[in-house]
């Protein structure tokens, strides 16, 4: 992960963005605005952190301007909730108060970012899919990885590039399914200045900011045809041509694909060329649904019980017997990040030493859970829904600072309904925290 801290409060800001991140991740410091325009120009990043200082709106509006797609989150030094409300309404993704909080932090990288994802594999498939993965990243030939949404192909994209030559080199993803068509040729392949209207400069695509390294190509069956040819060219010939450029570009990066399509009956039906489908699946890897793997599944649940319990600051707890016998009998048509979810569910919901399997909440239920960890002197069973379902937004809303965005992320509810919660709960007479997002 690349992310470049812009303004006066860099160097504390980053020092506890290396506390709070994983291994790999690459931070860059400027000074202003302009000097942060330049960098995503000729390098590109990930992820921007910016001082309130260095104007967050004028950044992200110019970031738009030039089809840059990167996130932008806003942090200030003494900012109250009015500055970072006003940030988020200038289109930053999120904000970080000073001091920094690493555990906020971590959050925001995971969910922005993508950050590098700690590989759980106890089922004899995953291992199988492991050893594999291994041999192909020794390889220098694309891959493609095939599976069900949320199985996990991008952690398995992420292994194979540690595991090869190209380890030191960058690992540059594009999600061709998030982006809109008229916006993914400039992301893959850059622009010349004048190419299109607010292109003030030339800038790189995600081909040239992989330049040594991987470039992985999330979700390859939405591409149009289109792109498909001009994408085909760049593999064989191994160089691009910007937006508006003149000149190939030479371009030195190994491909990874990932689809949850069937590319071959794509291929028979017209929707994708079977030239460069041979191009990408010289090497396959299928990953199974988590229902095949059920070995994985209680390794996973504690994995992500730690990982919420350290992200919200609760006391760690695992998932008892009971709750694992539970999660091993549903059929998780979600797969990895169906249980993911469950789970980070599960850690605010759960009282006692243990999570029980009154904190399962499965199948989309409406249950909202958040209660506090300190709580209650009811056992959770004998307290109302209610009470609970308060708690568990209020507390949350506490650890986000008041950005109602992320609580909503971490609720797993929707914006409108928070909003209408909190609405109802003001109506009551309930103090609810100022809004910031």
């Amino acid at each position: 992960m690349r992310i470049l801290v812009v303004g006066r409060g860099a160097d504390h800001l980053a020092e506890a963005v290396e506390l709070a991140s994983r291994r790999g991740v690459r931070i860059e410091r400027v000074a202003d605005g302009a000097a942060a325009l330049e960098h995503l120009r000729r390098r590109g990043a990930d992820l921007v952190l910016c001082d309130l200082a260095a104007d967050v709106g004028a950044l992200v509006r110019a970031t738009r301007a030039e089809r840059m797609l990167v996130p932008v989150v806003a942090f200030g030094i003494d900012a109250g909730p009015r500055e970072a409300a006003r940030a988020i309404r200038e289109g930053a993704a999120d904000f970080l108060a000073f001091p920094p909080d690493a555990e906020l932090i971590a959050a925001i990288l995971d969910s922005l970012a993508g950050g590098e994802e700690e590989l759980v594999a106890e089922d004899p498939a995953t291992r199988r899919c492991l050893e594999l993965a291994r041999t192909y990243a020794r390889a220098e030939a694309a891959v493609l990885i095939t599976g069900e949404s949320g199985t996990g192909k991008e952690v398995i994209a992420r292994f194979v590039h540690r595991h090869s030559r190209r380890a030191d080199g960058p690992f540059v993803g594009v999600n061709c399914a998030a982006i809109p068509d008229h916006l993914l040729e400039s992301e893959l392949f850059g622009h010349e200045k004048g190419a299109f209207t607010g292109a003030v400069a030339r800038r790189i695509g995600k081909f040239e900011e992989a330049h040594g390294g991987t470039l992985l190509l999330d979700e390859i069956g939405e591409m149009e045809p289109r792109l498909q040819a001009k994408l085909l060219r760049a593999l064989q010939e191994r160089e691009i041509d910007r937006l508006g450029g003149g000149r190939p570009v030479p371009v030195d990066i190994r491909v990874i694909a990932t689809t949850n399509r069937d590319l071959a009956r794509e291929v028979q039906n017209g929707r994708f060329r079977q030239d460069l489908y041979f191009r990408l699946a010289v090497l396959h890897l299928p990953l199974p649904p988590l229902r095949e793997r059920r070995g994985d599944i209680p390794a996973l649940a504690r994995h992500f019980a730690r990982r919420y319990a350290r992200v919200n600051g609760l006391p760690e707890r695992l998932p008892d017997a009971a709750a694992l016998e539970k999660l091993l009998a549903h059929d998780w048509p979600g797969n990895v990040r169906e249980l993911e979810n469950c789970m980070h569910r599960a850690v605010l919901l759960a009282g006692g030493d243990a999570i029980g399997p009154e904190a399962i909440v499965l199948d989309g239920a409406e249950l909202v859970p958040a209660p506090s960890p300190v709580a209650a002197t009811a056992p959770l069973a004998c307290r109302p829904l209610a009470e609970i379902e308060r708690e568990a937004i209020l507390r949350t809303l506490e650890r986000t600072h008041g950005n109602r965005t992320r609580a909503a992320e971490i609720l797993g509810i929707s914006i409108r309904t928070l909003r209408n919660k909190l609405r109802q709960y003001a109506r009551e007479g309930i103090a609810v925290p100022p809004a910031r997002g």
